[in-house]
């Protein structure tokens, strides 16, 4: 029996030597970690822009100009909105999407993809401002982009796509109701003292304060909410050049511009940006570094983290959306390090979180962009804007700012999945459901590490239940050639699916002592795709159970990989040459 394997042993000595490494004392985690570094750092680095060049000319230039002045406007209210609703001036969402938006699009791995302060920052920001100060927030800013940088050198940026899109639609969700949550005060025109980043505490703030509506503020408000929804519906009504390109305008802009016009005309007794936060300043700050040590970063961790994590999400599935509207392919890779750069850099000027953002990215490619200088024109104009127009941002009613927020968190909710929840399985339902929850109660990064860690569990459960092991029906042995005679004394079992750590329990019935067994029992490996150590040990527990009971155990039909694994960790040798065999009729002795 053992020379009918000879061949087939070689086979495997020869499959298992390239993975010999494995036999030599590893080098150490740091050491490995070092040696990727190194090596990825001296690989290409190649922004999209440069792939452009070479090909740009005057009607390039001409469509990237008009898209970059369009989403330049588009951005200017969303950038001051997210400031505000983030615990922070307007001026810091304005120095984010200039400082932020011009590195995303300069060194980034999308053609069409807008950077700059984001909806989805909104309640992670604020809790971070509530809970450490505006100081810490730049320092975790900062470390965050750092953090995304090296992910993105490390190549790291295909792993984040592999979160489960119940986990992103849930906390998506869960974030677009903090903010519209955030923005009642203020739509509302409530008087009372700043609103507490917790959940229950926020709402029972609210509750308290409602007495203290303001039903000028209140009705402002709904009128904002009226010309954005119903202003981008005039596309159609409008006739001529002129009239088009003045319904095309971003209805939140027109909202703010006709918000303000009312309140400086009629005097409305409203709230501005002005009276709340000051003067805008006409200019970028001086670069200055955040106060920086050890000590304050290990306090840090948590938020850097959430940063990191939800800058690197929301950037690679906004540059997944404009993959689909141009048919072109971004470098996720390339795109995280560009995106950690820019957020290493904001804070030196003021400015905070920045990620991809759906919404202009959208408006840029619809707008005819062509190439990354379309993202730099758009940061350009925002730095025009308020070099010359900073005071006239300074009279914008605040419910304006609220009723866009609203918008956007209308649109950023995933609302039609908890339509569709019947269509789904229940790994999904649960997963999405409790994702959602905990962002809204507790914390996104808590939300995230549980959907993730529920998301494994239901995986593994489901590879665990694809993983068989049953007898061979006699009709697949009779396929082979074999009858009831040459079975006398043996028992054929297939095994199928994955062997791991998950599914080592479908042997376990053999495994029990008093389990009668025949003196020879044969495995067919023909349908196992994969094994892990826990498997491989699970067979060599196997092997040394049934020998104890007097049963010879034996493999056949291995698949390459699987028989370079076992070779690699010993299995083959456990068992010798004998015993494994690469026909079903070799381990029954007839060939």
């Amino acid at each position: 029996m053992g020379s009918e394997y000879a061949d087939r042993s070689v086979h495997a000595r020869i499959m298992s030597q390239p993975i010999t490494p494995q036999t030599h004392p590893p080098k150490g985690l740091m050491a490995s970690l070092k040696t990727d570094l190194l090596a990825s750092v001296r690989s290409r680095f190649r922004p999209r822009l440069l792939d452009h060049l070479d090909s740009y000319n005057r009607q390039t230039f001409l469509a990237d100009l008009s898209a970059g002045l369009t989403v330049g406007f588009v951005a200017l209210p969303l950038a001051m909105t997210f400031a505000i609703a983030s615990g922070l001036p307007p001026q810091a969402g304005l120095f984010t999407a200039i400082v932020a938006g011009f590195l995303i699009s300069l060194l980034g791995g999308s053609s069409v993809q807008i950077g700059g302060p984001a909806g989805a920052f909104i309640v992670v920001v604020y809790a971070i401002v509530d809970r450490y100060g505006v100081a810490n927030l730049m320092i975790a800013t900062s470390c965050a982009g750092l953090l995304m940088t090296l992910m993105g050198i490390l190549r790291l940026g295909n792993l984040i796509r592999l979160i489960p899109i119940s986990i992103v639609t849930g906390f998506t969700s869960g974030i677009a109701v903090l903010i519209a949550l955030s923005q009642i005060k203020e739509f509302l025109g409530l008087r009372g003292p700043q609103l507490p980043a917790e959940f229950f505490a926020k709402v029972s703030a609210l509750l308290g304060l409602l007495p203290t509506t303001h039903w000028i503020t209140l009705l402002l408000g709904l009128a904002c909410l009226a010309v954005i929804l119903v202003w981008p519906k005039s596309h159609q009504a409008q006739t001529g050049p002129m009239g088009r390109a003045f319904s095309r305008l971003p209805g939140s802009l027109v909202a703010i511009v006709l918000s303000t016009l009312a309140v400086t005309f009629l005097q409305l007794p409203v709230e501005t940006v002005g009276q709340r936060f000051g003067a805008i300043p006409t200019g970028l700050p001086v670069p200055s570094l955040p106060t920086f040590n050890w000590a304050t970063v290990q306090f840090l961790l948590g938020p850097i983290l959430t940063i990191a994590l939800l800058g690197g999400i929301e950037s690679l599935l906004c540059a997944r959306v404009a993959d689909g509207m141009t048919k072109e392919r971004h470098d996720p890779n390339q795109e995280l390090v560009a995106q950690g750069l820019a957020n290493i850099v904001s804070p030196f000027f003021g400015g905070f979180c920045a990620t991809g953002t759906v919404a202009r990215t959208v408006t840029n490619i619809r707008a005819g962009a062509r190439t990354p200088v379309a993202g730099m024109i758009h940061a350009l104009t925002l730095l025009v804007i308020i070099l010359g127009a900073a005071p006239l941002a300074e009279k914008i009613p605040l419910v304006a700012l609220a009723a866009t927020a609203l918008v956007v968190a209308y649109n950023m909710g995933e609302w039609d999945a908890f339509a569709r929840l019947r269509q789904f399985n229940q790994p999904y339902r649960i997963t999405f459901l409790t994702t959602f929850v905990l962002t809204v109660v507790i914390d996104i990064t808590v939300a995230v590490e549980v959907g993730l860690l529920m998301a494994g569990v239901f995986f593994i459960h489901r590879m665990a239940q694809l993983t068989r092991f049953d007898p061979v029906s006699p009709e697949e042995l009779q396929a082979e050639g074999l009858s009831t005679e040459h079975l006398i004394n043996t028992e054929v079992r297939r095994l199928s699916g994955v062997l791991f750590f998950g599914a080592v329990s479908k042997i376990e019935p053999l495994l029990d002592p008093h389990h009668q067994t025949a003196p020879i029992l044969v495995l067919d490996l023909s349908g196992l795709l994969a094994v892990d150590s826990s498997g491989l040990d699970a067979l060599k527990t196997l092997d040394q159970s049934l020998a104890a009971r007097g049963t010879e155990l034996r493999l056949t039909h291995i698949r390459p990989g699987v028989l370079s694994t076992m070779t690699q960790w010993g299995l083959v040798d456990h068992l010798g040459e004998r015993r494994v065999f690469p026909t079903l009729r070799g381990a029954l002795g007839l060939a």
